[in-house]
């Protein structure tokens, strides 16, 4: 099983795979706690917009997509507090507005080829050098904003109008989580793709729910969950010829069904 880890394209998906798996559910707890799952699915699709952009300019694809998801980050927060449209209508406008976009580009620059697809469901094969010291960079920063900001992002996940009482600057929490958000779905784009990030971001951490326990234990059992999810899904990815997205996915769907059924039993 472990010759696996002679090809280096391998092992750059697993070191990059790890990292995600680490960050993804950090942000998705907190997603989930705020009854903003739906932003993990609207990212996805703004980050694809950036491939789209990327590939027109002949840029790498993950830059654009982490500067496009950035940038429509800031919009979707100062749409949602400037109290004009309701908090998932910014986010059906952006998911259905990127995608437009993201499809008139495509289209423009010819696009729509294997490279593509490898971003829509990911691909253990097209993770680069570059792809990996990114991803790894990147990931530290948002795993350090997390750890070092973990009271004030909690406080205001469960109670803004308590937090923003106190004294937090909560619409600045709020801009920093959903930036946090978005470059750790753009960084997700080459491991399991714009059509299921939402769902690593997701899964585990309502997994991780079913137990009851503290926030803390939670948030750390639903990183567990989603390092498993990553780490079997690459192994079935490659040994099965499967696309690594969804692979890591299904992992990720049967952790949930045996902690829905244990959570059932107590």
């Amino acid at each position: 099983m472990l010759e696996i880890f002679q090809y280096d394209f391998m092992v750059r998906a697993f070191e990059a795979g790890i990292a995600i798996g680490i960050i993804a559910p950090l942000i998705g707890m907190f997603l989930v706690v705020r009854r903003y799952s739906l932003m993990a699915d609207t990212l996805a699709h703004v980050s694809f917009a950036g491939v789209a952009i990327g590939l027109l300019l002949q840029i790498n694809p993950i830059f654009s997509a982490i500067g496009f998801s950035v940038v429509s980050a800031f919009g979707i927060e100062y749409l949602s507090n400037s109290r004009r449209i309701f908090g998932e209508s910014v986010l059906a406008l952006f998911l259905s507005g990127s995608l437009a976009v993201a499809v008139i580009i495509l289209s423009l620059a010819k696009g729509f080829n294997a490279n593509l697809f490898s971003y829509l469901f990911g691909s253990i094969s097209t993770v680069s050098t570059t792809d990996l010291w990114v991803t790894l960079a990147l990931a530290v920063i948002v795993f350090l904003n997390v750890v070092l900001l973990y009271k004030e992002l909690f406080f205001a996940s469960f109670d803004a109008e308590l937090a923003e009482a106190s004294g937090l600057p909560v619409k600045m929490l709020n801009i920093m989580m959903v930036m946090l958000a978005a470059v750790a779905i753009a960084l997700s784009l080459r491991i399991v793709g714009v059509l299921l990030i939402g769902a690593l971001m997701v899964i585990p951490a309502i997994s991780a729910m079913q137990y009851g326990r503290s926030f803390r234990f939670t948030l750390i059992l639903s990183v567990i969950f989603s390092l498993v999810s990553v780490i079997v899904g690459l192994f079935a990815s490659y040994y099965f010829d499967l696309a690594s997205g969804g692979a890591i996915v299904l992992v990720a769907l049967f952790i949930f069904l045996v902690s829905l059924g244990f959570a059932r039993k107590g």
